[in-house]
């Protein structure tokens, strides 16, 4: 079958990037979808079930850092499109092990942009997929794209970092690309890592809700489903070399959002509400708040669409009627040691 476009999204198994996928093989099925994803942890591979053997899929098993199987991939493929969201993202490991941190978020977006520069067919667009942290925190200013980088951990520095790389490939090589910075994402099949399904998960085995200090720290949450539509946007209207913001104007502080999950799950008086709720130590350098302003994307025609009554609901049920999605998934966090390079990709191919 002849595409009429070739896109590769990395870290396509993940949470984000797994809704990603299935929102451009179903909408798009003109397009050849190529999933590049070493399954790490926090992946599963129930996540794209339903696209598996769509004719214009194709899953990748591979390192985004091993540049023998990326080259490949360029070479082999034509790729015309990358979107970039293979990445270590939690913030308490980042602390625990920044040198892995530095492999797959900086590393990895090198070699990719590497491969890119080098290939035969040039591609259309390279949309990398940041984060608000790289801002670091603020308690009144909302910040804009041009506002300075001042992460405050090893990812977000990461992150800031793999997003200079970007810029520079930009310029010298003229790669066609796009970053976007996005609020905290939420929805179903997240891993229990991340604050919403972690509280969910903890009281669905009858388990409080741990809160990390006892300092007014909030978040501004987005639906997943809001930021594909985002990503696809950028794509097709994005300004080359460009910043965009994907923010929210809901955020709920951390200590109210695990007391709405109780209420939800739970179904309990709300004078027994708080017998949910434990405060425990907090992590190293955690931020309060990270508020951005989207305009730049809203003039592209973007909007948030799902509001929070309605994720949220959507989500706690998909957490409910899949307790247990992720049993067979074995937290690892995050690797010590990189695998061991591979020359050739392992290819699960469409069925026939």
């Amino acid at each position: 079958m002849d595409f009429s476009r070739t896109v590769l999204v990395t870290g396509g198994s993940g949470f984000i990037g797994s809704h990603l996928v299935c929102s451009l093989v179903s909408s798009y099925p003109g397009w050849k979808i190529i999933n590049l994803d070493i399954l790490d942890y926090c992946c599963s591979p129930k996540s794209l079930e339903a696209v598996e053997n769509r004719a214009n899929y194709s899953f990748i098993q591979g390192d985004v850092c091993n540049p023998q199987l990326v080259n490949h991939i360029f070479v082999a493929e034509n790729v015309d499109v990358v979107f970039h969201l293979a990445a270590q993202t939690h913030v308490a490991s980042s602390f625990d092990c920044p040198s892995v941190f530095q492999r797959v978020n900086v590393d990895g977006t090198r070699v990719l942009l590497d491969a890119a520069s080098r290939a035969r067919h040039r591609l259309l667009r390279f949309v990398y997929v940041s984060t608000d942290e790289v801002y670091g925190p603020s308690l009144d200013e909302a910040f804009e794209e041009s506002s300075p980088l001042r992460p405050t951990n090893p990812y977000a520095a990461t992150k800031a970092a793999a997003e200079r790389l970007v810029r520079s490939y930009w310029d010298k090589y003229q790669i066609p690309v796009i970053i976007t910075r996005s609020n905290n994402i939420y929805g179903p099949r997240q891993f229990a890592e991340k604050v919403i399904p972690r509280f969910l998960t903890l009281l669905h085995n009858n388990k409080k809700c741990t809160i990390q200090g006892t300092l007014p720290i909030s978040r501004h949450f987005l639906f997943v489903g809001d930021a594909v539509k985002a990503f696809l946007l950028v794509l097709e209207k994005g300004t080359v070399g460009e910043v965009y913001n994907v923010g929210t104007s809901f955020e709920i502080p951390i200590t109210q959002l695990a007391r709405e999950l109780v209420r939800r799950v739970k179904n309990v008086p709300e004078s027994d509400v708080d017998d949910w709720i434990e405060f425990v130590s907090s992590r190293p350098q955690v931020d309060l708040r990270y508020p951005i302003r989207s305009e730049k994307l809203q003039q592209l025609g973007w909007r948030a669409e799902v509001s929070w009554a309605d994720g949220i609901r959507r989500t706690v049920k998909w957490y409910q009627d899949n307790p247990d999605f992720w049993l067979d998934i074995k937290d690892q966090r995050i690797r010590s040691e990189p695998e061991a390079s591979k020359t050739s990709p392992s290819v699960v191919r469409p069925a026939a």
